[in-house]
């Protein structure tokens, strides 16, 4: 090992060798994309057609003028060659292959165990859906084919804590119930054969069922559940395939069975729920006084007992969570294990977005909401991160957004599509993954604008800066990047013009890529 690499070679935690070696990939990527950039602009080939002596001594004058050019990237080209050989000898001598293989049979933490078990007496807002919700799964009792409740939002809102108390309210009126989680990667046999256990008291009937295969699963669930009256939570269905796979060993019967689903996608929320009977329940937020009464709760005990002097900045932090169950619960526990002193709430009220990558108690509502985020194809990711350049409770026009990733050079044509088309339907494509929520939908079905939870965005920022994707400046944080690396995008939000200004006169030179610029106290 030698050159700028050799300092990494020290380092003895497997976790912090894989995030050093995967930032230098990360920045070794960019910086060949802005050599291969640099090329483009600077020497690529003019247009001339007219052939001849004349094009000919053209040629020539532009590769004597561009020589200077010529030599600097070739230099540019055999520093990369460089550090390609570095970063894979680095990868060798942290043997990150034997790394990778001996932590892929750690068994993870489903971040959804405690909705499941989630005491009563604890939860706020949810008797009133919890309820209606209940009403509409037992109506019509026995007279009936089988019904289908599909409960869709963001990651975080208590989808499953909802259908879980809808489950312990009504699951004795019917013959047998199951509650199962699909999860992003369904193991389809493992699901079915879950469902056989708990609603099968018959040992008999499951004689060698470790050795059934997916078919005679479900087809033994079927006959099971034929002539029952059967209720079957489904949790976290994140693909229509998923659920068409799930859904065919559950038999459409005449003694009015239920199954109630949720996702995070609302188009996976509409092919659960084809029939006239069926029904969609979107989830919303809390309201701001079921809000206070979670967060005083947690914190206080009761939702009466905040001192005065908390009022002020526990409504911006509330601001924040947006309504989120989630995000209250979990901030909430962090203030707990603090001192109750107000400097320290203001604290952790500037900090949100930057402890979801340090604090423990916010690991479980970074887990929840990075789900979403590491289901979504690259492309997807890319365009979701470019998000981070607009502030919080910013309505965002669709067209504008569009123009920007086009911009950006994030989308291409596909399949005859333009890259207008294809980047509304990335869009789109964010919408209905429930990760932006529209604004302005127009009689025709078109939105107009979108905007981002405010919990969301803290998560994009975080992913933005892991990524090294986007730098950013507000009046309330410092800048937020690696300062080892390279500043490829920054964005400025909140704070005075003439110090926006100012610092893009000392910076803008050193940085390569586009920088934007978004603030919205200084719009003039």
């Amino acid at each position: 090992m030698h050159g700028a690499l050799t300092k990494y070679t020290k380092q003895e935690n497997p976790d912090e060798q894989v995030k050093i070696w995967v930032s230098l990939v990360r920045e070794l990527s960019y910086d060949t994309e802005d050599c291969f950039d640099k090329f483009i602009h600077q020497l690529g080939e003019g247009g001339g057609h007219d052939g001849g002596f004349k094009e000919f001594f053209r040629k020539m004058a532009r590769r004597l003028k561009t020589l200077r050019a010529r030599r600097g990237i070739a230099n540019q080209i055999d520093d990369l060659k460089l550090r390609i050989k570095e970063v894979k000898d680095l990868k060798t001598s942290y043997k990150l292959d034997d790394v990778a293989g001996s932590t892929s049979g750690n068994a993870a933490v489903d971040p959804r165990l405690a909705a499941l078990f989630a005491e009563e007496a604890h939860l706020v807002g949810i008797d009133g859906p919890r309820d209606d919700l209940a009403k509409w799964v037992m109506e019509d009792g026995n007279k009936h084919g089988r019904k289908v409740l599909s409960i869709v939002g963001f990651g975080g809102l208590g989808k499953t804590t909802l259908a879980n108390e809808v489950y312990r309210k009504i699951r004795g009126h019917f013959d047998c119930h199951a509650f199962v989680s699909v999860s992003q990667k369904p193991d389809t046999k493992k699901i079915i054969k879950d469902v056989i256990s708990q609603v099968s008291c018959n040992n008999e009937f499951m004689k060698d069922i470790e050795i059934w295969d997916e078919k005679k699963s479900i087809s033994k669930l079927r006959e099971l559940l034929q002539e029952k009256r059967y209720l079957v939570i489904i949790d976290d269905i994140w693909s229509i395939v998923a659920w068409n796979a799930i859904n065919c060993a559950f038999p459409e019967n005449s003694c009015s069975s239920g199954i109630v689903a949720t996702t995070r996608i609302l188009e996976v929320a509409s092919s659960c729920c084809p029939g006239p009977d069926d029904q969609i329940y979107e989830m919303k937020p809390l309201s701001d006084p079921h809000s206070e009464r979670l967060f005083f709760r947690r914190i206080f005990g009761s939702e009466n007992c905040c001192p005065h002097m908390f009022m002020e900045v526990s409504k911006a932090i509330l601001k924040k969570c947006g309504g989120l169950p989630l995000a209250i619960i979990s901030i909430s526990g962090l203030l707990a294990n603090r001192p109750r002193v107000k400097e320290e709430w203001e604290k952790v009220k500037r900090s949100i977005g930057s402890d979801l990558n340090k604090s423990q108690s916010l690991e479980g509502m970074k887990n929840i909401l990075s789900l979403s985020y590491n289901d979504l194809p690259p492309n997807l990711k890319t365009v979701l991160l470019h998000l981070s350049n607009f502030p919080e409770d910013d309505v965002i026009d669709r067209e504008r957004l569009v123009r920007q990733w086009i911009a950006e050079g994030f989308i291409s044509e596909e399949c005859g599509r333009s890259c207008q088309e294809v980047a509304e339907s990335y869009f789109y494509e964010l919408i209905n993954k429930s990760l932006v929520q529209p604004v302005d939908i127009r009689y025709y079905g078109k939105v107009q604008a979108c905007r981002v939870h405010d919990m969301m965005l803290e998560l994009i920022i975080s992913k933005s800066i892991e990524e090294n994707f986007i730098t950013v400046v507000n009046g309330s944080q410092t800048v937020w990047g690696n300062p080892q690396c390279s500043i490829r995008r920054l964005s400025i939000q909140d704070i005075d013009q003439e110090l926006a200004y100012e610092l893009i006169l000392k910076v803008a030179g050193a940085w390569r890529s586009m920088i934007w610029m978004v603030w919205k106290s200084c719009s003039s």
